[in-house]
């Protein structure tokens, strides 16, 4: 048994959790937020076989695609009076963050 934590951003996250629960996995998704662009983002919980780990990631390739975006790493610097904004930094956003473990299953 594994399970799968994916963090994905949020304007992917409805068409994979569609996905997923299309092909009968079990998805729990939960909101969150990145720390470095300080965006939403949505970490989703699937606990399945050992088989089935492959096939979950491949759905997950097919529907978080990563994107450009262009962020101003800090605040205008202030020299002598003149403010001079800071070049705009060009990162990739999206795609998908997956982590696999393994998982023991107990009932309580």
């Amino acid at each position: 048994m594994r399970l799968i934590l994916a963090v994905v951003q949020s304007q992917d996250a409805t068409n994979l959790v569609e996905a997923l629960t299309e092909h009968g996995y079990r998805v729990t998704r939960l909101s969150s937020q990145g720390g470095f662009l300080r965006e939403g983002n949505v970490t989703l919980l699937l606990s399945v076989e050992d088989q089935q780990v492959n096939p979950v990631i491949s759905i997950i390739r097919e529907h978080c695609s990563t994107r450009t975006r262009y962020v101003s790493p800090m605040p205008p610097i202030a020299e002598s009076g003149e403010f001079y904004p800071p070049a705009p930094l060009e990162v990739q956003v999206g795609g998908a963050t997956v982590f696999v473990l393994r998982a023991e299953t107990r009932k309580l």
